[in-house]
Parts: structure tokens; C-alpha cells; sequence
């Protein structure tokens, strides 16, 4: 950037003094060498713009590129959960089902009995030990 400034600040001075000498027809070799050295240094930092220019432009489309894709797999993403949400659904409904199909049915009458409940255990008398003699 600073380099650009001094440049145009140069060409600027070259301008002024050939501005100023346009009576004359000499112009000092030392004069004539900066000036081809500012115009090959102009010609060279406009190729470069160029260049620059070209990539943004490269990176733009690219950025453009690759935002189409997310978009697309954004919508795919969307697309892809509502379809597994509704075959989760159709797989618990389909479960429910199977439970109801395959639950035995009991007899009522197995269900009023009461069911037997074995008799308390009394404790057991401990045995006295054997005396020896």
C-alpha cells in the first residue's frame, strides 16, 4: 500500500516536471530511466490487480458453489429426519400392535383365585448337646 503511494506520488512529480519541461525537447537519461522504471512498476502492480481480481472472483464462485451444496444437503438433512420420525412412528405403532396380538389373554377365573399361600414354618426346637460321661 505504501509502495502504491510513493508510486503515484513519483509519477506525479515525473508528471509535473514533464509538465513543466514541455518547451524542451532533451530530457536527462537519469529523467528518461525513472520514468520507464515508475511505467514497468505501474504495468507490473496492474497485472497484479489483475491476478488478485481474478482469484476473488475464482473464490467467489467457488464460495457460491459450496453454499448450493449446503444448501442442498441442508434440505436432504430436513428430508431425510422427517422420513426416519415417521417410520420410528410406524415401527412403535406396528409394536403396539404385536403386544396386543401376542399378549395371552387370561382366564378370568385364573385371575379371581386366590392364590395359595404355603403355612408359616414354626421354629425348630434346638436339641440339647449330648453330655459326655
Amino acid at each position: 500500500m505504501v509502495k502504491v503511494i510513493c508510486q503515484r506520488t513519483l509519477v506525479g512529480v515525473v508528471a509535473v516536471t514533464g509538465l513543466a519541461l514541455s518547451g524542451c525537447d532533451y530530457w536527462p537519461p537519469a529523467l528518461q530511466a525513472q520514468l520507464e522504471q515508475v511505467r514497468s512498476e505501474v504495468q507490473t502492480v496492474n497485472m497484479e490487480k489483475a491476478q488478485l481480481q481474478n482469484q476473488i472472483n475464482d473464490l467467489s464462485k467457488a464460495k457460491q458453489d459450496l453454499q448450493t451444496q449446503v444448501d442442498d444437503l441442508s434440505r436432504m438433512n430436513r428430508e431425510k429426519t422427517g422420513m426416519i420420525t415417521s417410520l420410528q412412528n410406524q415401527v412403535e405403532t406396528l409394536r403396539a400392535k404385536a403386544v396386543k396380538v401376542m399378549a395371552p389373554k387370561a382366564p378370568a377365573k385364573a385371575a379371581a383365585k386366590p392364590s395359595a399361600k404355603p403355612a408359616a414354618k414354626t421354629p425348630a426346637k434346638k436339641k440339647a448337646p449330648a453330655k459326655r460321661t
